[in-house]
């Protein structure tokens, strides 16, 4: 799947021609969830674009009010938590 130059102010990930989205869209949306913006093609021109749904999520605002929510939630996760001991037997103790 080639890559395209962007007619917006965004460059997608990738370009697909339609055929190929036709017959793959169902590998492409987990993809635009996991955030990816997939160029539609016909004959080489963008036509279309599968881009990720943020749902409630406001831009760049919402996103950033979200990652100082979860970094909170680490900051209080952590509190109190005190590694002792080798690094490498503590994670290998965690994959048991």
């Amino acid at each position: 799947m080639p890559n395209s130059p962007a007619a917006s102010r965004h460059q997608p990930t990738l370009a697909v021609p339609l055929a190929e989205a036709k017959n793959h869209l169902s590998a492409l949306v987990p993809r635009g969830e996991q955030g990816a913006e997939i160029a539609i093609t016909r004959r080489g021109v963008p036509v279309a674009r599968l881009v990720p749904d943020f749902g409630d999520r406001q831009g760049r605002d919402g996103r950033r009010a979200q990652v100082a929510v979860a970094l909170e939630r680490l900051q209080q996760l952590r509190a109190g938590s005190l590694l002792e001991g080798n690094l490498r037997v503590i994670a290998r103790e965690g994959l048991d």
